[in-house]
């Protein structure tokens, strides 16, 4: 969830490029599978995480582009700052 939403945060972008953006994001670590993918979207999508931006036919074949919304990107900020508290508690307790 956290590198579809900071994914997003950008602009709109349909599910491959979502999940291309995930894998250069993660430095290669995470490289999500279309059905996990398409899961995480959905459930987000029903949470009003991100909305639909707008939809194309390439190829033959309907695209979907997602957008981050306010809570959205309310939420993925939430997530980055607790991740450098947490991270900067560790970083000192080592350091101590």
């Amino acid at each position: 969830m956290y590198f579809v939403l900071t994914a997003l945060l950008k602009g709109p972008l349909h599910g491959h490029a979502i999940s291309k953006a995930i894998q250069d994001l993660s430095g290669g670590r995470v490289k999500p599978s279309v059905g996990t993918l398409y899961g995480i979207l959905e459930r987000l999508n029903e949470r009003g995480v991100i909305a639909v931006d707008r939809e194309e036919v390439v190829n033959g074949r309907n695209r979907r582009y997602f957008r981050i919304t306010d809570d959205g990107q309310g939420i993925v900020e939430a997530e980055a700052r607790r991740m450098r508290a947490a991270a900067a508690l560790v970083l000192r307790e080592a350091a101590g």
